[in-house]
């Protein structure tokens, strides 16, 4: 347990150290998740999601995506999945661009009494303007590192702390942060169960660019609902 919560320590520390040199860009955003799981078996999940971003201080659409996956549940403590994305993204002459991400996720997670300590690491590709940029089919590709620490308050109530931080393996329009740390995300949040098959959680999210041209710090507030088809009423059998 202390080990984790001293790994997050240090990663807080880590954004604090960073953050000495004033961003050149400040934003205020919002972000509203929509996700649902449908499990096959015990074994593989298909999985779900819609979320739009907003920015400039919560006045201006950024960006609009889906997500469809398959996950793999190892056993309690080890999962696996493959996410496709598609997103649509408002660029600033308001026209969108049309990007395509994948996204492969292993996730270790473990729990001591009402703590949980979680690990992820993401590997993505992204491809942007595929068709209407001259490099849009070299595709993008970083490397995510998130941990997070949550404690059950009761059966109800889940606050957590998480932290994330992203790696650029290769992307042509950033050549200046390649193969380095660039991007650093602190969240805290807490999950309210619903039922046994639905949740709704809130919120807030800062993020912070480092080794880049463009620095910038996002503020983001966000909520998010989630549900498990399988066991809900639209999918549970009727008793005979």
């Amino acid at each position: 347990m202390y080990k984790g919560i001293y790994v997050l320590f240090l990663l807080i520390c880590f954004y604090h150290s960073k953050a000495q040199n004033s961003p050149t860009y400040s934003d205020a955003g919002h972000w509203t998740t929509l996700s649902v799981d449908y499990s096959i078996n015990k074994k593989w999940s298909i999985i779900a999601a819609e979320e739009i971003r907003l920015r400039e201080n919560y006045s201006r659409l950024n960006l609009l995506f889906t997500n469809i996956g398959l996950e793999f549940n190892a056993n309690k403590y080890l999962k696996s999945a493959l996410v496709y994305r598609f997103i649509n993204k408002l660029d600033d002459d308001n026209t969108f661009t049309f990007r395509h991400r994948l996204m492969w996720d292993i996730t270790a997670k473990y729990k001591y009494n009402n703590w949980s300590f979680s690990y992820r690491h993401r590997l993505q590709g992204e491809y942007r303007s595929f068709f209407t940029d001259e490099f849009g089919k070299l595709p993008e590709i970083y490397s995510r590192s998130k941990i997070e620490i949550g404690y059950s308050i009761n059966k109800k109530w889940s606050p957590y702390l998480s932290a994330e931080m992203r790696y650029q393996i290769h992307d042509y329009k950033r050549i200046v942060s390649e193969d380095n740390w660039h991007r650093i995300r602190i969240q805290a949040g807490i999950d309210y169960k619903l039922n046994k098959y639905s949740k709704i959680g809130t919120y807030y999210l800062i993020q912070k660019a480092f080794n880049v041209a463009n620095l910038e710090n996002i503020y983001i507030t966000g909520i998010e609902y989630s549900m498990s088809l399988k066991d809900s009423p639209l999918f549970k059998k009727k008793k005979k």
